[in-house]
């Protein structure tokens, strides 16, 4: 496992980081705490030191469990988790992305945790209420009391991340340097506008759904013992998957490996999350880190899931719009 530093700051992460939205088997479908101590051990022999939690996650369990395996060594260890989810539906101030929910977020999650600081601070998802003034500056608040060591934002539009590190950048407060969203071979909206957001403000993207759920892994093409999460995979799905099981075959790896350095060599910024319910899938996701794909292959998994920039992008990037901004010079400008 190699490192790369986190966003615009200079903190050293793993190139892969550990969801552990399966810690905890609250929900009916997670791993109990002797499995998922088991897969934490296996994640950390392998040099990872980036795990991903939330404060919902299995109704907090996941956050207790990674207290309790990172509190021998709790410096290695970078830890991220997020607020904004209600732990209380029938409270309109116990979800949302307000200063009281943060706070009170931020409380519970220190406790669960065992720990007096959390290194990544996530807004979970964008609420669409809150003035971006009050995110921010709460946000900020909680770097400066030195309960948060830096803040990133998941599951947000790009125009609400743009605006906020502007916001932070010309008030002097700490600036965002994460993104977390969904991405995958067959999911490549990130790249209309939120990866291109990202490489602008200097920030790390962590990518979540890379399997798009297990569907990626080719046990959706032929008939398995495999648990399967969907009983309707599309066609699309089943294309990619087979390309994947194809080139898997050329690099000796796997459909799962593939998918996962389709994401990880698309861009340097990208940092893709990888969870698992047993110790033989996450060996498997880590055995990511011993090949790269070639240009070739890249080429053809991009083509295999075109996606459509759609409008400005589109109709900006056009021959007659090129020429009508740059006449006849675009191609002679070094770009």
């Amino acid at each position: 496992m190699r490192y790369k530093l986190l966003g615009k700051s200079g903190l050293r992460v793993s190139e892969l980081c550990l969801g552990t939205m399966t810690f905890g088997n609250d929900w009916g479908w997670g791993a109990e705490k002797d499995e998922s101590k088991k897969l934490f051990d296996l994640f950390i022999k392998s040099d990872g030191n980036f795990i991903d939690t939330s404060n919902n996650y299995t109704n907090g369990t996941g956050e207790k469990f990674i207290g309790e395996f990172t509190k021998s060594d709790r410096d290695h260890f970078v830890i991220a988790t997020k607020y904004t989810l209600t732990e209380r539906k029938s409270d309109p101030n116990f979800g949302g992305n307000h200063r009281k929910n943060m706070m009170r977020s931020i409380e519970g999650s220190l406790q669960r945790l065992n720990t007096d600081h959390i290194d990544l601070f996530y807004l979970h998802m964008w609420d669409y209420v809150t003035p971006i003034e009050e995110v921010m500056r709460a946000l900020d608040d909680l770097v400066r009391a030195g309960k948060i060591l830096y803040i990133g934002m998941s599951d947000t539009p790009a125009w609400v991340v743009s605006q906020a590190n502007t916001l932070a950048d010309l008030r002097g407060w700490s600036r965002l340097v994460a993104l977390q969203a969904p991405y995958s071979i067959a999911d490549r909206a990130l790249e209309r506008d939120l990866i291109p957001m990202a490489t602008a403000h200097d920030m790390s993207v962590l990518t979540w759904g890379v399997l798009e759920g297990g569907e990626l892994t080719g046990k959706y093409n032929s008939p398995t013992d495999e648990p399967k999460r969907s009983s309707d995979t599309s066609e699309k799905i089943k294309k990619i998957a087979s390309l994947l099981m194809d080139i898997a075959k050329e690099v000796n790896g796997t459909p799962s490996q593939v998918a996962i350095n389709w994401a990880r060599q698309q861009s340097k910024n990208i940092i893709p999350i990888i969870g698992a319910r047993s110790e033989k899938h996450l060996k498997d996701n880590l055995g990511c880190l011993d090949f790269e794909l070639t240009q070739e292959q890249m080429q053809r998994l991009n083509d295999s899931s075109p996606i459509d920039l759609g409008f400005p992008h589109s109709f900006l990037s056009s021959d007659h719009v090129r020429g009508l901004i740059f006449g006849e010079t675009f191609s002679k400008i070094s770009i």
